[in-house]
């Protein structure tokens, strides 16, 4: 199982501003220091803006912040937010054409192995995962 980039995106983003809660980050500067299109930062950074957890200001001393306090960022709650397909297999999919789909016993497996894997994520917020300043090359 891999998460999507939008997902990765999402976390160095709430990391990024958790580092520097009093202030503002500019996309320009998420893309920079992570060396990701700002295109890309700026469709992620509009999601986490309508779900809340980034404030997001416009103009002369714009960029964002976080919505939210660090500890109520639950990083399994993110993942559900940001991830469109935990079809981890074909099988997962209504429409399935596998031909043993109704015999085979691996996706109820891989359906136990997704929830734990979310169940692990869910005791974790970001707080949990925040670096100092400094891990971004910022003044503390």
């Amino acid at each position: 199982m891999q998460l999507s980039k939008f997902t990765d995106y999402a976390l160095r983003v709430l990391l990024l501003a958790a580092s520097t809660p009093d202030r503002n980050t500019t996309i320009r500067e998420a893309a920079e220091t992570y060396g990701i299109s700002h295109a890309h930062l700026k469709k992620v950074v509009l999601m986490l803006s309508k779900q809340g957890y980034l404030e997001s200001m416009r103009g002369h001393g714009g960029g964002f912040r976080l919505g939210l306090p660090p500890e109520q960022i639950n990083l399994g709650a993110l993942i559900r937010a940001t991830e469109t397909d935990f079809a981890l297999v074909e099988c997962f999919n209504p429409n399935s054409g596998c031909r043993i789909a109704s015999r085979c016993v691996l996706p109820g497996i891989l359906d136990e192995a997704l929830k734990a894997f979310l169940k692990v994520v869910d005791q974790y917020s970001l707080q949990d995962i925040a670096l100092q300043p400094e891990a971004f090359g910022f003044d503390a």
